[in-house]
């Protein structure tokens, strides 16, 4: 997993480690079985990678 902020990888362990959120909620977010976050784990996950929110859960782009 990049760290798109600061350019280090993480693994889920290391990023939840860092941003305070459970390894199990951020390798369901990875997998697509959560689709979000709490506004406040939200932040400290965009913390822990140095990218605004609304980089992490932007909706995907159309194909169009």
């Amino acid at each position: 997993m990049e760290h798109p902020g600061r350019g280090a990888p993480y693994s889920i362990r290391t990023l939840a480690e860092a941003s305070g959120i459970s390894r199990s909620q951020i390798g369901r977010l990875v997998n697509g079985e959560l689709p979000d976050l709490p506004v406040n784990e939200a932040h400290q996950l965009s913390e822990a990678l140095g990218v605004a929110v609304l980089v992490l859960f932007m909706p995907p782009m159309s194909p169009a």
